[in-house]
């Protein structure tokens, strides 16, 4: 009976640590025994191994991950020792192994094998990519580490359906597809969840921005995810993936760089990563610092100021885990990092390049907090997994609200957001037969939104709105292989919300007159989902998947009164197509194609008063199409691109309503003109979103010598037109422009030198066409950053 269980395929998980506590995981994993008498190579530190394999492919890999080889011992165990030196000196020659902070030690170089299959931890029960029905991109840490830590940009720059308003670092709204709804962070959810891990970073403000510092991976789901994640996945899911603290490991790392913007300042950026053994080899600290400081481009004459818009970033994390018995952990993770940004990022449209004729200064600072506790471990072949955790966001942003021939004024609002939050879910990854997972979820959420206006010495404030949310879910899956490559999954979320709120700053009569509006209320909704996947052979598969999500409603301002959003809802079909897994094999392509039913659609447009306020605008329809793949021209080098497809349309629409009460607010006839220029142009079209986009990357790899490797990369995209938003005052064109980068590292896998060029062309362009949402002076663009240039080192300790 040993020969063929030993031959069954299982799921194996093990984390980064020393190869001793590797050989301990997986041998339980798969049944088997595995030995390490060699106490170098039990000490030695070993990435994750993960995937689904056999028993004897998974003591290979461990082999190899600790600088040794696997030999059979009996017919159910294997022993791990060390290499003859003559072996160790061959395949160093023939390694080539990537720059990576959890490598092996460079005196225990090992051979390659071929790329494990991808888990996708998103799936929430460790689904296999071969064996997943959907589009999923995962992007590797140490390739957005490479030549200096960046935030959210470095996923849009290389994921062509991933898109973002460019407000600046910490006020992002992102997209993903065609699922878009205004450029500004109001009280609505936003389209795409976030998550560091199993918990959302936030609940309905902006990006936080986090520094995409010392990450196994970074996921991201395309398309609703409603049954797994809940309110506020529209479009899909960004998750970021943590390296975890190794045990009984000593490691660091460390970049440091510096950059210089054409026709603006320099900056100066830099990371640190240290882990450390706690309590013997029972616990470990993982910490994180980042710093940086980004140098301005933009000038303002009228106050004499040059380069105005400097932005300067501190943040960290730092993580504790203890291991209470084998395979059960507990990790205590805490984020916290700080944005703050001079003056604005736009520019006159008419104007000079990058030069804006404003009076203020229009800065802005963002502070982020995040806290969590998680749970994990066995249950016989059940995994278990709780995550609980807090968040607190608060932004305080300037915007230029000076009047025609009157004297400078500033419009102020201030957004603080806090959050509590808990997921507990149990799950069984798929097998011969059946995969199955079931959760909970509970959050609450609070956010105060204020708002005035400053003038010398006079401060006013305006109407301003608090909402609060307490969301309860229940959520399941069931995945069930049906034949031998035919594989069915289907599930269902419960979800019932309890909305609550108030009006800020107003007289008691006009929240009186509101009372009606902001009274609590309770909503329920069920997000069903299912799909079905065809394996057509060892690389091939075909999908097709129906899901659904929502975002809850709310309150809103509109003027000096209040007024309630109600929810809105997607439902989505999608059909795709996949060859290989990326980054492996000489080829690999995904395609898909969607079509999303958009409903009581929840957008930001400007009121009479110039602010920014809150509907439901109407019903939509959607349709997406995607490709995305890569080339292995030759050995080492490799090409990938993407191409995006939107179009969209907004029907059965409530504009009229939001439009009359414009009109009876402001009765001139240059404003009820615009108004109606714009019902008749683009009034039908999902804004922010453009019909097509497009990206190119290349990846060079060549070792030099004995010791050092180049890599370089680079990459160009085409962010087609799109509308800015609802309403007349935000029809305006942004995007049509093209962005580009290359970076290049000689080094070891410890030391290591890089230089890397942005906008490359130099290419001025428009990613977001209003930078004030006042009602004056409308005539603005937000230019991308000018050619920069970044001379960086790195090591690993």
């Amino acid at each position: 009976m040993a020969g063929p269980l030993l031959a069954r395929p299982v799921m194996v998980d093990s984390a980064a640590g020393t190869a001793g506590r590797a050989a301990i995981a997986i041998a339980r994993q798969t049944g088997t025994s595995i030995v390490i008498a060699d106490a170098p190579i039990a000490s030695r530190r070993v990435p994750p191994i993960r995937g689904q394999m056999e028993p004897e492919e998974a003591a290979q890999r461990l082999a190899q991950a600790a600088g040794g080889r696997a030999v059979r011992a009996g017919s159910a165990g294997w022993r791990i020792v060390a290499m003859p030196k003559s072996s160790q000196a061959a395949r160093a020659r023939r390694a080539g192994q990537r720059h990576a902070p959890s490598a092996a030690p460079a005196s225990a170089p090992v051979q390659r094998l071929e790329p494990a299959e991808i888990v996708v931890s998103a799936s929430k029960q460790d689904a296999m990519l071969s064996e997943f029905a959907g589009h999923v991109t995962i992007i590797e840490g140490e390739d957005i580490a490479l030549g200096g830590i960046g935030g959210t940009e470095r996923i849009s720059e290389r994921i062509a359906t991933v898109s973002s308003t460019h407000l600046g670092s910490g006020r992002n709204k992102l997209f993903i597809r065609g699922i878009a709804d205004s450029s500004f962070t109001g009280p609505t959810q936003a389209t795409v969840g976030q998550y560091l891990g199993d918990l959302r970073l936030s609940y309905n403000a902006p990006d936080p921005d986090l520094r995409l510092s010392d990450l196994e991976r970074v996921e991201v789901l395309e398309g609703p995810q409603g049954t797994l994640y809940g309110a506020g996945s529209l479009g899909g899911i960004i998750r970021l993936v943590p390296n975890a603290p190794e045990l009984g490991v000593v490691a660091g790392s460390a970049q440091i760089g510096g950059s210089l913007t054409q026709h603006g300042a320099g900056g100066v950026d830099a990371s640190a990563m240290a882990n450390l053994p706690l309590l013997g080899d029972s616990a470990a600290l993982r910490m994180t610092l980042d710093a940086a400081t980004q140098g301005g481009y933009i000038d303002k004459p009228l106050l004499g100021m040059e380069n105005v818009n400097r932005t300067n970033i501190l943040g960290g994390r730092a993580s504790m885990r203890v291991e209470l018995a084998p395979e059960w952990t507990v990790d205590l993770i805490g984020v916290a990092q700080t944005i703050e940004a001079d003056d604005s990022q736009y520019a006159d449209r008419d104007g000079p390049p990058l030069v804006r004729s404003s009076q203020v200064v229009e800065g802005s600072k963002a502070d982020y907090r995040h806290g969590q506790v998680v749970v994990s471990g066995w249950l016989g072949d059940i995994r278990l997994r709780s995550t609980t955790g807090v968040a607190s966001q608060d932004l305080r942003e300037r915007y230029d609200a000076t009047l025609p021939e009157s004297g400078p004024r500033l419009f102020v609002q201030t957004n603080n957001t806090e959050m509590i939050a808990n997921e507990t879910r149990i799950w069984q990854p798929l097998g011969e037969r059946i995969g199955w997972l079931a959760g909970f979820s509970f959050t609450h959420n609070t956010t105060r939104l204020t708002r005035a206006l400053e003038a010398a010495s006079l401060v006013e404030n305006t109407t301003g709105v608090t909402n609060t949310v307490d969301e309860t879910a229940l959520y399941g899956e069931v995945r069930v292989a049906l034949v031998e490559g035919l594989i069915a999954s289907a599930g269902g979320r419960y979800t019932h919300s309890r909305l609550g709120g108030a009006p800020e700053n107003v007289s008691e009569l006009v929240s009186a007159m509101l009372r009606q509006e902001t009274a609590k209320r309770s909503e329920k909704a069920f997000l069903p989902s299912a799909s079905l996947l065809a394996r057509l052979g060892t690389k091939d598969s075909l999908f097709v998947r129906y899901q659904e999500s929502f975002r809850p409603g709310g309150l809103a301002v509109e003027g000096i009164l209040v007024t309630r959003f109600d929810n809105d809802h997607t439902s989505t079909f999608e059909l795709g197509v996949r060859h290989g897994q990326s980054g492996s094999g000489p080829f690999d392509l995904v395609a898909s194609l969607s079509y999303t039913r958009w409903t009581d659609i929840q957008a930001d447009f400007i009121d009479s008063e110039g602010l920014p306020s809150t509907a439901n605008v109407g019903d939509g329809n959607v349709w997406s199409a995607s490709l995305t793949g890569g080339v292995q021209l030759a050995p080492g080098l490799r090409v990938e691109g993407g191409l995006v497809f939107n179009h969209s349309t907004v029907d059965n629409s409530d504009l009229t309503k939001i439009l009359e009460r414009m009109c009876e607010q402001d009765l001139s006839p240059e404003y009820r003109q615009s108004v109606e220029r714009w019902a008749q142009t683009v009034m039908t079209q999902v804004p922010n979103i453009a019909r097509f986009s497009g990206r190119l990357g290349l990846d060079y790899r060549r070792p030099i010598g004995s010791s050092l490797e180049l890599t370089a990369r680079g990459w160009a995209s085409y962010v087609g037109k799109s509308r800015l938003g609802v309403g007349p005052e935000l029809g305006d064109l942004q995007g049509d422009y093209l962005d580009s980068g290359a970076t290049v590292r000689i080094g070891s896998a410890s030391r290591g030198l890089t230089l890397s060029v942005t906008n490359i062309a130099d290419v001025e362009g428009n990613r977001f066409a209003l930078g004030t949402p006042f009602a004056v002076s409308r005539e603005q663009v937000t230019p991308l950053r000018p050619r920069t240039i970044r001379l960086g080192f790195d090591a690993v300790f």
